[in-house]
């Protein structure tokens, strides 16, 4: 089977094209456009820019796409488009452009939720290696998706069956990172941007000797909360002694230290409850290297006998593949002659479960 992915719910435009043979899934191209440069400038993303932008890119990025393989959109047996949660402006793009093609192509569609999306991820393989599609990711697994608009665990019984364990109260951890590096005077977006400038800390010369607060860590629920941690940082800068320039790199290293250790204490606290076969790391913010190493650490230290996996750094962002991968799994018992575009709709609010 071959699969046509797109991801339009943010400020990504990305078309991939997967092929799954004997069980077995291969990667034939990713093509995602960033929008990065465009938004940077207003230290976050602009809807009504990035409804523009897919636009744009959508054409080019999907000739790019089939380019990259030796197939043309003929030879495509099923559509798949992130048809929601994200901006809706950028998810109307996504989905029209995508029941276009399917209806110009009589090919069938079917639409993704993002947060499903990124915990297919974990299923992609590295580069171009064909991976077996089952691995060894055994059921339940416990997931915690943690990107710019979402942080949330789930945890997933079987292909298809979830169950949000918990979620953000008020700002997600990427939304956290983003609003924290623009306080300390970081570029967008703040993710990326406080984890290189955390990395160049020294515990040998500290100067203010900082500790923020790690926001529902003791709480008996699984929810998070990182409003008060940014808050935290604005008073912080707002009543600095010193020049911001001299403690930058003290405060991104601790402000990431205490979104981390809420992250892993959360996810550690669930695992101990529901006792799954798996631990499974999504979302952007998965990029994230403390949070990689630290998470690995602990589930080896405290759950020995749990398979830990997290996506391929280049399906940690929003990406056409893992839309394509999570289509496959949802479509694989289906018969695709049911599959019809008009039933698709874009839906900001769609919850996973």
């Amino acid at each position: 089977m071959l699969i046509l992915g797109i991801e339009t719910s943010c400020d990504d435009t990305s078309v991939a094209v997967l092929k799954t043979e004997d069980e077995r899934l291969e990667v034939l191209s990713n093509i995602v456009s960033s929008q990065i440069k465009q938004h940077a400038p207003y230290g976050g993303i602009v809807p009504l820019l990035a409804a523009r932008e897919h636009e744009k890119n959508l054409p080019v990025v999907l000739d790019e796409a089939l380019r990259a393989t030796r197939y043309t959109i003929r030879d495509i047996d099923l559509i798949a488009v992130t048809s929601g949660p994200g901006l809706i402006m950028s998810l109307v793009r996504g989905v029209n452009f995508a029941k276009e093609l399917a209806e110009k192509n009589n090919k069938p569609l079917i639409g993704i939720n993002h947060m499903e999306g990124h915990i297919y991820s974990n299923w992609l393989p590295e580069s171009s290696k064909a991976l077996q599609l089952y691995s060894s990711i055994a059921f339940p697994a416990l997931c915690l998706i943690v990107s710019g608009g979402h942080t949330e665990l789930v945890l997933m019984h079987d292909h298809g069956k979830y169950a949000l364990v918990g979620r953000t109260v008020d700002d997600a951890s990427g939304e956290a990172f983003d609003k924290i590096a623009r306080l300390i005077g970081l570029e967008y977006p703040g993710g990326p941007a406080i984890s290189h400038e955390a990395e160049k800390f020294d515990a040998t010369r500290y100067t203010l000797h900082v500790t923020l607060p790690r926001p529902m860590l003791h709480s008996k629920d699984f929810n998070f909360s990182f409003s008060g941690l940014k808050t935290s940082v604005l008073y912080l800068v707002r009543d600095l002694k010193v020049p911001l320039e001299n403690v930058r790199t003290e405060i991104a290293h601790e402000a990431q230290k205490a979104i981390v250790d809420v992250l892993i204490s959360k996810t550690m606290k669930a695992a101990k409850k529901f006792q799954p076969k798996s631990i499974l790391l999504a979302g952007g913010v998965s990029a994230n290297k403390r949070l990689r190493s630290r998470l690995a650490e602990e589930v080896s230290r405290l759950t020995p006998k749990t398979y830990y996996l997290e996506p391929a750094l280049q399906y940690t962002t929003d990406n056409a593949a893992m839309i394509a991968c999570a289509a496959y799994f949802k479509a694989k018992n289906s018969k695709l002659q049911d599959l019809s575009f008009e039933s698709v709709e874009p839906d900001a609010n769609w919850e996973i479960v």
